[in-house]
């Protein structure tokens, strides 16, 4: 046992002292001699041998201090593990813990988690509450082609003959230039009122639907009124859905036409630049709306394509990779005499947020120069859709081309790859304004099952990328109930403000027939969504039974995980899925990816591994035994799985059924007690339905105590699992402090606090001031010493953090402390749980000094050992720290202690900042191992553009010969023109951002990237080392050695002489990736395991082809084209006009 009195200790190996209680504050000793380099340079890093160094440790000629022995070092390592060990044992009270838990056996029972019982429930549980949600889907999705196929088309019906809550109206109406006010049309929409909800965290209207359209729709048009008039019996469903299970969140009808009806009714959050928001490119509609897609995209890039035509391309191409999911896969490449990928991928690869994100930037290089070469382009598509070596879709298979136009129909490519069975469809894309003849492009696409568009501006950009998911329905709906399967998806960020969801979807067919005997219509009508909010699905999964480090997860069949604890994107873009594999959401490594590839399969299974964890606070990685368990859930395309730590199998469950013992426990509760029982922070959890959170602990603890005085802790509105558990340890912590630490003096033995945490949710700090400066997380479970403590044996030291440390000068207030702790592990009838972690905080300053006195050669109580002018000594860390360098670094890398005293405010700092070579010697030597991974969910400021002014970007200027010619002006060009310029607004890539409204704008405040996280922990080295450092002329002595039972390692080195020997630094702090990420082309290579859906439609043996495109222009008058012109060259910005963008076919 540590006795407060001093202990000296000797200069060799022997009875080690126990714990000093001395605060080590004294005058520092004057420095010793350095010993002068001699002999020829040594190489790198070289390790040698204990009985080969002596002779170089003591070398003739040095002055009367040597760099320490080897057993000298190892002599006060030992020291230094005993004084831990031994004021760990007096203060940590591990085993008073384990005595008081036995002592109150009668107080809680020992449960078992079963895992394979568990696994099976909570999926149970889960397709429980998805089947609910998929019969609702099927109600809303009859009713639907029910309703359209009674419903009687009207040509001459308007907008007063409809009446319907338009979700952007109050803010148009609020906007005196909005489009409805500016055209001075009536009004047909209603005005309501809305009550706040909770479940939807927003105010809703219960009794009536909305309505969004879309910014470039006019919403008279008669396809959109026919499209409100029978939609609006919906509302009567919706509303039946919602009586029938209460729990639904939003049910949504998506139209082919663009419209959205949804409900329970709330204003549209129209963001602060144009709504850019459509249904039909949003990630729950493209997956209900077609099978998955193998699309290669060829973009004509020779000479006639050049200024704004090649602009509208490029746009194009972007706009149509936004048609695509994860279960879509891509490529991209341009013609002219040859074709050529546009970006590093050779081969289809999946549609995910990188790979297109790589696409859209190398399609922003492409240049146009040489001829058109049409068969060169579709010779490479056909090639690239026939590779069956790959990983692909494997079921619909489309060309899309972009062109100005061309004479050659290249018949001869469609006989020898498409024709006659024409298993892949052709798209083609007339761009731009010219006077070549289309028809080519029209056959091309009439004869192989596709479709002909016109982009003529950029105005036509989104709608005519979009519209071939109508031709891609066809099968479909031709294949009819077959085809009426519920898909779910991926996660992402719902457009309403519900967070993060996943949603059921169901396509909607159009069941008309245009007469009897006629074929059955083979329009899809649009598709019908329900969304399930993952904080309904997270309910459902054990929350504090499984321990601190268990968990439960889920993943799809693209491997993206629904449900995980690292699930937890710091930014999140409405237009795209929230895409995080489970290799990255963990450490990858072999075990993981044979439970990966198993759970996509659809199969059960259980494996216990040894796998790597990353701490809470991503800066320690742990090497941990992990136990996992998965089963498929039914009648959906996620598995679900379980990982248990072995100490986790077992968890205690209060049984305070003595009213009168609750009473008395809760006592320690009160704030009254503290002063005396030490500081209580609770959990913020779930104890009751009717607590209110507060992120402020101290208000936290008054609302339950207040909550706690009007019910008690067997009251049916509260959890009473997690209040008993509560109270039990809130007992038993204070029993620690009346038999433990009330008695001790901290002070005598420089502690500034003692803690114990639990798995019930108490943090108990003692003295009650010392919680002032407690700056861990009040919820055991996500406080980072809490989870690492579990996972590691021994007393696990945790430095401050450096931005938290003050500097040398403030050190004297005792307020800088470090966090040393350890689990404490009970037996109870042969079954072994960790319920709680106990610790101390250190005094940095006076440890630093006793750290000092252990690591020397002290030969009396008060004076350090001198060394005669006669007399040969060895160094050591107290008399010689101008010489000698002395630190204990942890883990993780990062500094603990220190000899030096300049050091102290670098405390908590990776090493290599405080002393670069040192560090890396320690990871070539194979003390540390290094860890690296990617963040795929980090947030970064947004990168300053490159031209700040307020001219545009890339807009097509005509020249003087244009302005001189009469044909330009009436052309169409010059109303493309202004259409740029309109449009502008919406495609940024075209304009610099307005600087003031992107600043108030949260997508410019940050935006999702990548990062670069990199992570040491001990490597193979148990053993203790000397080993030289190569600096030319002025190599380094250094000996390093693990402390056992604790994460340090105690390092003794000379200091180095001259700064050549600061070459060479390990980086530990997170770095952007500019590429985000690891190199995508490498990636695409080794692609991870996954499987598309179960169904595909893409062929139907009855499906009428005859509908396959037709060119259309709009001549606008030379009057009109005149005045915009003169409008723009006097720099008048003209209002955009309301324009009909639905298709032709959509009228039944």
């Amino acid at each position: 046992m540590a006795v407060p009195a001093r202990t000296c200790g000797a200069s060799r190996p022997g009875p080690a002292p126990t714990a000093l209680p001395w605060p080590g504050r004294g005058p520092r000793p004057g420095p010793g001699a350095r010993r002068p380099p001699s002999g020829p340079p040594r190489p790198l890093l070289l390790l040698l041998p204990p009985l080969l160094l002596l002779p170089l440790l003591a070398a003739p000629g040095a002055s009367a201090y040597s760099f320490p022995q080897q057993h000298t070092m190892q002599h006060w390592a030992r020291r230094l593990e005993q004084e831990i060990d031994g004021v760990m044992r007096i203060f940590g009270g591990v085993q008073q813990l384990r005595e008081i838990y036995k002592d109150n056996r009668n107080l809680f029972e020992v449960q078992e988690n079963e895992p394979q019982k568990l696994v099976e429930k909570v999926a149970g549980d889960i397709e429980s509450l998805l089947d609910r949600k998929v019969q609702a889907l099927k109600r809303l999705a009859d009713a639907a082609e029910s309703f359209q196929k009674a419903h009687r088309w009207q040509d001459n019906i308007k907008e007063e003959d409809i009446l319907y809550y338009d979700a952007k109206a109050d803010a148009e109406l609020d906007d005196p230039e909005s489009e409805d006010v500016e055209r001075g049309s009536k009004v047909s929409t209603l005005r309501l009122d809305f009550v706040e909800d909770s479940n939807f965290k927003n105010k809703v209207n219960y009794s009536y639907t909305a309505v969004q359209i879309p910014t470039d729709i006019y919403k008279g048009s008669t396809v959109i009124l026919n499209e409100l008039n029978w939609t609006e019996a919906l509302e009567n469903v919706f509303i039946e859905n919602r009586r029938q299970d209460p729990t639904l969140l939003w049910q949504v009808f998506g139209s082919a036409t663009g419209v959205t009806r949804y409900y329970p009714a709330t204003p549209w959050r129209a963001p602060k630049k144009i709504d850019l928001y459509d249904v039909r490119r949003r990630p729950w509609y493209i997956q209900g709306a077609s099978s998955p897609k193998d699309m290669v995209i060829i973009v004509d890039v020779s000479g006639s394509v050049s200024g704004l035509t090649l602009k509208l391309m490029k746009t194009s191409v972007c706009e149509m990779l936004d048609t695509l999911s994860d279960d879509d896969y891509v490529n991209v490449a341009s013609f002219n005499e040859k074709a050529q990928p546009v970006s590093c991928f050779t081969h289809l690869v999946q549609a995910n947020v990188r790979n297109k994100k790589v696409f859209k930037e190398a399609v922003q290089g492409m240049v146009a120069k040489g001829t058109t070469g049409y068969k060169a382009g579709f010779e490479y598509a056909f090639d690239q859709l026939q590779n069956s070596n790959i990983t692909r879709a494997n079921c619909n298979k489309m060309i899309m081309m972009f062109t100005d136009g061309g004479e050659d129909r290249v018949q001869d490519v469609f006989e020898k790859y498409n024709w006659p069975n024409r298993t892949v469809r052709v798209f083609t894309f007339s761009v731009g304004q010219h006077n070549y003849d289309v028809t080519p492009l029209q056959w091309m696409a009439c004869a192989n099952k596709g479709y002909y568009f016109e982009i003529p501006s950029i105005g036509a950009i989104r709608i005519n990328t979009q519209e071939y998911l109508d031709v891609l329905g066809r099968p479909m709906v031709l294949a009819g109930k077959e085809a009426k399967q519920v898909q779910w998806t991926n996660v992402y960020e719902d457009a309403l403000g519900l967070g993060l969801v996943v949603t059921g979807t169901l396509p909607v067919f159009n069941l008309t027939q245009d007469g009897p005997g006629e074929k059955k219509n083979q329009l899809i009508l649009g598709v019908m969504g329900i969304d399930v909010a993952l904080n309904d699905i997270k309910r459902l999964t054990p929350n504090y039974t499984l321990g601190a480090n268990g968990y439960v997860f889920a993943i799809d069949l693209n491997g993206y995980v629904l449900l995980h604890p690292n699930l937890k994107p710091q930014t999140t873009n409405f237009r795209e899925p929230v895409t995080l594999d489970f290799l990255d959401a963990e450490l990858e490594d072999e075990n993981k990816e044979e439970i990966r590839r198993s759970m996509i399969d659809g199969n059960k299974g259980h494996k216990q591994i040894r796998t790597l964890v990353k701490s809470l606070d991503e800066r320690y990685v742990d090497e941990v035994v992990r136990n996992y368990t998965w089963v498929p859930i039914r009648s959906t395309n996620y598995s679900l799985g379980l990982v248990l730590p072995p100490y986790s199998t077992f968890y205690l469950q209060a049984n305070l059924s003595d009213q009168i013992l609750q009473v008395k426990y809760f006592e320690f509760l009160l704030p009254s007690s503290f002063e005396s029982e030490g500081h209580v922070f609770i959990a913020p959890r779930e104890y009751c339905k009717d607590l209110n959170a507060s992120d402020n602990n101290t208000e936290f603890l008054k609302n339950f105590i207040e909550l706690m005085e009007k019910v008690t802790p067997d009251s049916k509105q509260c959890n009473n699992f997690l209040l008993h558990n509560l109270i039990l340890d809130t007992g038993i912590t204070q029993q620690l402090v009346e038999r433990t630490w009330r008695d001790q003096d901290l002070n005598t033995y420089s502690l500034l606090a003692v803690f114990a945490a639990t798995d019930g949710g108490i943090t108990r700090v003692f003295p009650n001031k010392a919680a002032e400066d407690w700056t861990e997380n009040p919820e055991p479970f996500n406080a980072s010493f809490y989870r690492r403590s579990l996972d590691n044996h021994g007393y696990v030291f945790k430095p401050p953090h450096q931005d938290a440390l003050l500097r040398p000068l403030e050190l004297e207030n005792d307020t800088v402390g470090i966090l040393v702790s350890t689990a404490v592990e009970l037996s109870l009838g042969g079954r072994t749980l960790r319920p709680a972690v106990v610790g101390v905080k250190l005094d940095l300053e006076a440890w630093a000094e006793k750290f000092k006195v252990l690591a020397s050669n002290r030969t009396h109580q008060d004076q350090p050992q001198k060394c005669g002018p006669n007399s040969h000594c060895e160094m050591d860390c107290e008399v010689n720290n101008e010489d000698l360098l002395c630190v204990l670094i942890d883990d993780g890398g990062f500094l603990v202690l220190s000899n030096q005293n300049h050091q102290w405010d670098q405390v908590g700092r990776f090493f290599s900042e405080v002393d670069a070579n040192l560090m890396l010697a320690l990871y070539n030597n194979s003390f540390y191992t290094r860890k690296e991974s990617y963040d795929y969910q980090a947030a970064c400021a947004p990168q300053p553009p490159g031209n700040l002014g307020a001219a545009p970007r890339g807009v097509f200027v005509p020249t003087i010969a244009d302005f001189l010619n009469l044909a330009w002006w009436t052309s169409a060009a010059a109303w493309s023109l202004f259409q740029q310029l309109l449009y502008g607004l919406i495609y940024h890539s075209w304009f610099q951002a307005d600087p003031a409204e992107a600043e108030g704008s949260p997508e410019a405040r940050e935006s999702s990237c990548v990062m670069k996280q990199t992570q040491y922990y001990f490597g193979s080295v148990n053993a203790s080392y000397n080993a030289i450092i190569d600096c030319g002329n002025c190599s380094r002595l250094f000996h390093a050695q693990r402390l056992t039972n604790t994460n340090l390692l105690f390092v003794v080195a000379e200091k180095p002489l001259c700064s050549q020997c600061e070459a060479g630094r390990l980086l530990q702090k997170e770095t952007h990736c500019p590429a985000d990420g690891p190199e995508q082309c490498e990636l695409v290579q080794r692609p991870r395991y996954r499987r598309g859906p179960h169904i595909c439609f893409d062929y139907n043996a009855t499906e009428d082809t005859s509908d396959c495109g037709r060119g259309a222009s709009f001549p606008p008058s030379l009057g009109v084209l005149v005045s915009l012109q003169l409008l723009l060259l006097l720099g008048l910005p003209p209002r955009p006009q309301p324009q009909v963008h639905a298709h032709a076919s959509r009228r039944v």
